[in-house]
């Protein structure tokens, strides 16, 4: 093991509690954990029935949590701000794929609003079967510390680590050889990091870890949207660190274990029957969805200016199947999870930063990465792909926003917003790989353009136009973040469903709440606002339930049955919604149909929404997409694509194109998009039972059962 004595013997510990082992009981550990790092107390909390009731667990408990902590006034780096990680009910079951996810709640540095994000690895589980269904951090540590859960020795202490480097690699494999009693113990312990970056931007995520027996690496995955790393910093810890062993398939105590290995076997089934002919996650994973996207015209590319490039094959699924590593059928994140598409490069040399030379474990990239780190900004070098991607979880930067804000800085360069001068030196055209890793180390020393970059879209758009005298209109139509966040990396010009779907999301543009393009854009399975509104409502509260217990989506839907296609509903796949109605009724006892697992989500929805609007925001003007969402902003854009969009002014607009210049072309598209949007959002709010402001309304909360007299108070205000 590595030697750590060193680090041990700087440690010294602010608090410590011990606590009593209890049980897990159909999926509830029925106790949360609360740590006030101004105080240096420790604290154990129960689980109410209300909370079960109302909020079910996972982001439903952190949402709870967060809301008794904050008042309206309440700003992201107030000592009362809580950091809260939680698991959720279905969390920790092994016999079905895809049940080992933390949900990371905050109120966000980059949005000023409430963020939840989630991410795989092994944390969640062992929180919960250490006794404990949320953690929740607030105050502020007067020095660096570590929070370390022990499940086995029931221990929990708040230790101060002034000499551990702050960097995921290497401190993630540090404080599991730390904290772990010998080289077996290691997979027992999960632990959560960020990075230097994270003491600067607005940005930066958490890593959090699984140990991975056939390398003997300590790898990561990311809870990485909104910014909880800067909050995690900002909260002065280096580490937050459970260990927990003895995990078994009864570790949740279920009430029907044979009916959630009923349904576990079926969809196993399926995925070693059906995954290397449908999206090859256990070869490929998530990037599979390069040369789809570009097939489509739906690849981001130059800042979500165009949706194909000649060059996208060099970064497409063929390019990243070669490059993973290892038996990559056994790349789970979580245990028991078949569908293992945690794919990893082994070995991959770095050329620049402060691990320089060193080769190094690179996890991914995911699709979002690759999109975002290659085409977006012009980059089809794998290569460099790999190594801004190791560098952005190293430092705790989350890769989509980064990617997004780069693109933007490359397009206000090319248009002159931006220059040498204004960047420090530092050559912003499409595809300098270089300049984008330059930025990425110079975020990580809070020094330089970097520094203004890691502020993200929604700072720059102002700062150029106030410093640079750039046009505040093309800023903000080419600014690619709703809410403040970054949007995921998918063109939505001819999707009007995922405009809403980017538009409306609770926390901003991410396509965790809502992905709709193919059954819009490419299926055409929603012709009608009507039908486009039910698949707002219905595909947000459905993906929302997995938040609420502590799941990946992607077993979901990224494997099918063979005759899902005949199913009514096909985009719904039933079958595996009736899997997820066995393993509910297995854990908790509880039989149930898929509305009540809507009507689960539909409090918790609503009662975020509700949330937002305590802390300024959750209403219509907040739920608006940059136009570059919508359609094209410049004249280049509109010509790339102007057959498209001559038919549509002439079959949808009524106006005849021919002789009309190019500028006047796309403001009459531009004003038809536009309308086109205004009635989504009054189907979308009135299929959800909200006020044309985008509010839910008393009857609506009285409907759910969360018309608690604090949450009709913020209402009132506003309806």
């Amino acid at each position: 093991m590595m030697e750590n004595k060193n680090y041990l013997k700087s440690h010294e510990i602010a608090a410590k509690h011990t606590y009593q082992k209890q049980p897990v009981v159909r999926g509830y550990a029925n106790r949360t954990l609360h740590i006030n790092l101004s105080q240096n107390t420790i604290e154990e909390k129960p689980v109410t029935q209300q909370m079960k009731d109302l909020f079910t667990g996972g982001r439903g408990f952190a949402l709870w949590l967060l809301w008794n902590a904050v008042t309206e006034k309440t700003s992201w780096d107030d000592p009362e701000n809580a950091l809260i990680i939680a698991n959720g009910p279905l969390c920790g079951t092994t016999a079905y794929p895809g049940m080992g996810k933390s949900t990371v709640v905050t109120l966000s540095p980059l949005t000023n609003s409430v963020i939840d994000s989630n991410g795989g690895g092994f944390f969640a589980p062992f929180l919960k079967f250490s006794g404990f269904d949320a953690l929740e951090i607030t105050g502020k540590a007067e020095e660096d510390s570590i929070i370390v859960i022990d499940g086995n020795t029931q221990e929990i202490r708040i230790e101060k680590a002034p000499e551990e480097a702050l960097n995921t690699y290497p401190l993630a494999g540090i404080l599991t050889e730390m904290y772990a009693k010998d080289d077996r113990d290691r997979k027992n312990v999960s632990v959560i990091t960020s990075g230097e970056a994270a003491n600067h931007i607005r940005y930066a995520g958490l890593n959090i870890s699984f140990f991975d027996p056939r390398r003997e690496e300590v790898r990561v995955k990311q809870a990485a949207r909104g910014g909880s790393g800067r909050v995690f910093r900002d909260k002065h810890l280096k580490g937050i660190v459970v260990r927990f062993s003895g995990l078994t398939g009864a570790s949740n105590n279920p009430a029907k274990p044979d009916l959630i290995r009923k349904a576990g076997k079926r969809i196993n089934q399926e995925i070693t029957q059906y995954d290397a002919q449908q999206n090859n996650m256990r070869e490929i994973g998530t990037a599979h969805l390069v040369e789809i996207m570009d097939h489509f015209d739906l690849l981001p590319v130059h800042n979500f200016r165009y949706g194909t490039h000649p060059e996208h094959a060099n970064i497409d699924s063929t390019t990243w199947q070669k490059a993973f590593t290892q038996d990559k059928r056994m790349d789970s994140c979580w245990l028991g999870c078949t569908l293992a598409c945690s794919h990893a490069v082994d070995g991959f040399a770095l050329e620049t930063g402060p691990h320089k030379g060193e080769k190094v474990l690179v996890d991914g990239p995911e699709y979002e990465s690759a999109a975002g780190l290659g085409s977006n900004i012009g980059v089809f070098n794998p290569e460099s792909i790999l190594e801004i991607n190791f560098y952005c979880d190293t430092y705790g930067v989350d890769t989509i926003s980064f990617a997004n804000s780069i693109a933007f800085c490359m397009e206000c360069y090319q248009e002159g917003i931006l220059n040498l001068e204004r960047t420090g030196g530092i050559d912003l055209t499409w595809g300098n790989a270089e300049s984008a890793l330059e930025l990425l180390h110079q975020m990580s020393r809070g020094e330089g353009f970097g520094l203004i970059v890691g502020q993200g879209t929604r700072y720059m758009k102002s700062y150029f136009a106030q410093e640079f005298g750039g046009d505040p209109g093309f800023l903000h139509d080419i600014a690619m973040e709703i809410k403040g966040m970054e949007i995921s990396e998918y063109i939505t010009k001819e999707s009007l469903a995922q405009q809403g779907g980017y538009g409306m999301a609770l926390k901003g543009a991410q396509h965790d709440e809502a992905w709709l393009i193919f059954i819009d854009q490419v299926d055409k399975q929603l012709p009608t606002f009507e039908a486009k509104a039910e698949a707002l409502h219905y595909f947000p509260m459905w993906r929302t339930w997995f938040s609420l217990h502590g799941l990946c989506k992607l077993p979901w839907n990224d494997i099918k049955p063979i005759d899902n296609k005949e199913r009514d509903h096909p985009e719904r796949i039933p079958e595996h919604v009736e899997n997820y109605t066995w393993v509910y009724e297995g854990l908790t006892g509880n039989k149930v149909t898929l509305d009540d697992l809507i009507a689960q989500s539909e409090r918790v929805y609503n009662f975020q929404r509700v949330f937002n609007l305590r802390v300024g925001f959750g209403t219509r003007e907040h739920d608006y997409p940059p136009y570059r969402a919508v359609g094209p902003v410049t004249e280049d854009e509109y010509e790339s694509r102007q057959d498209r969009y001559d038919k549509q002014l002439e079959d949808l607009v009524g106006v005849d194109p021919a002789g009309l210049r190019t500028e006047e072309k796309r403001n009459r598209l531009r004003k038809y998009r536009e309308d086109q949007y205004e009635q989504l959002l009054d189907a979308v709010y009135k299929r959800r039972g909200w006020s044309e402001n985008g509010i839910p309304t008393k009857e609506k909360l009285a409907s759910l059962g969360i018309d608690l007299p604090e949450v009709l108070q913020v209402v009132e205000k506003h309806l």
